[in-house]
């Protein structure tokens, strides 16, 4: 087996998420064989910084050496058994110790294996607890409230609650039906005004649509404080406390999907805590492993649960599982994730380099197609814009970010794109030396694209490029 019939197999027999294929297959493939730390390695030895954690879930490194040692403590014990009708060891102890690092009075916590389906189960559980406590008086509580430009998962329920419509249409005939509200885009709403105009305007708005249709809405889900896939929007401060007053007042469960923003990545160990915000329901994933394992739950208070509780012929039961819910592998190494991040206190080690990190990021100013950069802990996203001015993006077909990111991978770092916006996620244990190499090589990356794509309108007065009036 080498490198050529690998990258031969791979275009033959996988379909890869979120891929076109066609474009992909006429591609050379980076098809990694290792990881060490902040950096993986590919099959022909090249080294590249994770400056995306995998897809936003790696905290202490790869080949983390107490994550394997966990994994393989416990595989010797037991891999696998069902949490339907029976418990076991890792599950309970994970349980308890969410239950206790997670905001407020949540305290019941349903297992899943992917934030999709946390989202999933969220909205089923919501749904079904207004009719387990009065079928009769809340028969009409049967719609869900999210922001433009929501992502909260790939499944049909997630999808619904879901506004990215280059997603979304597509399967907009499958989906029920979920209640828009205006999202806090401040970049692009400034017709509104400064950030506080533009929350002001998005929580009027809310307030109106609740005060009409309260009776109708069973609950509102939100990404707390940056709203990711949309390409990392930042709320303004106040934005989510002031929706969870909204939801208190019109008598609407909130739910905070915490899978993207969970576990230190925006600076606090759970996003809802930088503004005293107690969910009724919090949806958390993709960083509790550590970045080894699928595991996801589903957190609820005490008051939802009980609705739950009653005699069989009630058919109160929440009729939902999976197979693999409760993986014992999955929760040990959650457990010892969780024992390491407060062991070496790494939020308060992320909250430091953020904001070295907002520093460094200010340089990126001087390229003229970066637009707008927003950050939220060690979550950063950068807009490129054709024009600075009418904040105009590129087209598809000048591909123009795809671009960028090529290069910066050419150069040693992998990270992504949404849309219009470059996403750098590193690994939460990312030194600060490696912050900088991140920063600096996607700078260099935007500066060389810009120089060698860009039209000849275009004048390039060293680092910085000018664009002819």
């Amino acid at each position: 087996m080498n490198s050529h019939d690998l990258e031969k197999w791979d275009k033959e027999y996988v379909w890869h998420p979120f891929t076109q294929m066609k474009t992909y297959r006429e591609s050379k493939p980076l098809i990694i064989e290792r990881g060490e730390g902040s950096y993986l390695f590919d099959v022909e030895g090249n080294r590249y910084l994770d400056g995306y954690a995998s897809l936003w879930v790696n905290v202490h490194g790869h080949n983390e050496p107490e994550l394997n040692n966990a994994l393989i403590e416990q595989v010797e014990k037991v891999a696998h058994s069902t949490l339907l009708g029976s418990a076991n060891v890792p599950s309970i102890l994970l349980a308890k110790k969410l239950a206790e690092i997670t905001p407020g009075h949540l305290s019941k916590v349903f297992y899943s294996d992917t934030g999709s389906a946390a989202v999933e189960i969220s909205l089923k559980v919501a749904y079904q607890y207004w009719k387990n406590i009065d079928p009769v008086k809340y028969q009409h509580k049967n719609k869900f409230v999210s922001l433009n430009e929501a992502y909260h998962g790939d499944t049909v329920g997630a999808v619904s609650v879901g506004g990215m419509d280059l997603f979304h249409r597509i399967f907009k005939p499958l989906l029920f039906e979920r209640i828009p509200t205006p999202s806090p885009y401040t970049y692009r709403m400034t017709e509104y005004g400064d950030q506080e105009a533009v929350k002001n305007y998005c929580i009027d708005e809310l307030e109106k649509l609740l005060q009409d249709q309260a009776e109708e809405i069973a609950g509102l889900i939100i990404e707390p404080l940056v709203q990711g896939a949309a390409g990392i929007i930042t709320h303004p401060p106040g934005f989510l406390i002031a929706v969870e007053q909204l939801c208190k007042k019109y008598n609407i469960l909130l739910i905070c999907d915490e899978v993207a923003v969970g576990f230190g990545r925006t600076g606090t160990l759970f996003a809802c805590e930088q503004e005293d915000v107690i969910p009724d329901i919090m949806c958390i994933g993709k960083g509790i492993t550590g970045g080894y394992m699928p595991l996801a739950a589903t957190i609820m208070t005490e008051q939802i649960f009980n609705s739950f509780l009653g005699e069989p012929e009630e058919h109160k039961t929440f009729y939902h599982g999976h197979t693999y819910t409760g993986n014992q592998l999955a929760c040990a190494l959650a457990l010892k994730n969780i024992e390491l991040i407060e062991r070496r206190d790494l939020v308060k080690d992320i909250q430091k380099k953020a904001k070295q990190l907002s520093e460094k990021l200010q340089s990126l100013y001087e390229l003229p197609i970066v637009g707008d950069v927003r950050q939220r802990g060690l979550m950063i996203g950068i807009e490129i814009v054709k024009d600075r001015q009418t904040k105009e993006p590129f087209t598809i077909q000048e591909n123009i970010v795809s671009s960028i990111i090529q290069n910066a991978r050419e150069n040693g770092l992998i990270i992504r794109e949404l849309g219009p916006v470059i996403t750098m996620m590193p690994i939460l244990s990312m030194s600060e030396k490696e912050l900088d190499i991140m920063v600096e090589t996607v700078y260099r990356a935007i500066q060389e694209v810009s120089i060698l794509e860009l039209p000849t309108t275009y004048r390039h007065y060293g680092l910085i490029e000018v664009v002819d009036s």
